[in-house]
């Protein structure tokens, strides 16, 4: 029988056959097997289906007093009911969208200097050399 516990695999997606095996097997037998069937129907309504991602980044920050996780998720909408909650301003929609636009050009710029700093170290290691003769030591020269 599942159990929902730390120690479940990360991002396993339920089903509604496992929701229904964490009830007490007691109750469960009172069910007759239309109930069992229309609670299943519900619970597979409820249940969102998983849908692959643009971006899926997630990680772990493992502070000495303390563990926070990071999830940013990035995909189509694809949720059959509209939000509960209307968002209140246009003001609130652009400062969302500049949001999402500044989150997306970070990931950019950290992802490709992290590609230019190692592609210089493995550069360095192998023992290549861009620009024989020509140092740091000649452009600040040129400066002063």
């Amino acid at each position: 029988m599942p159990e929902f516990s730390s120690r479940t695999p990360p991002y396993r997606h339920w089903t509604s056959k496992d929701y229904l095996q964490t009830i007490r097997p007691e109750i469960l037998t009172r069910f007759d097997e239309e109930q069992l069937n229309e609670v299943q129907r519900v619970l597979d309504q409820a249940i969102s289906k998983p849908v692959p991602k643009i971006v899926d980044l997630r990680f772990v920050i493992d502070l000495i007093f303390s563990k926070f996780y990071v999830v940013l998720l990035l995909g189509k909408d694809r949720r059959r009911r509209p939000r509960a909650y209307k968002v209140p301003r246009r003001l609130t929609k652009i400062s969302n969208f500049v949001t999402a636009v500044i989150l997306l050009v970070n990931l950019n710029l950290f992802i490709s200097s992290v590609v230019l700093v190692m592609a210089y170290l493995v550069k360095t290691a192998i023992g290549i050399n861009l620009s024989d003769g020509f140092h740091m030591q000649d452009v600040i020269r040129c400066l002063s």
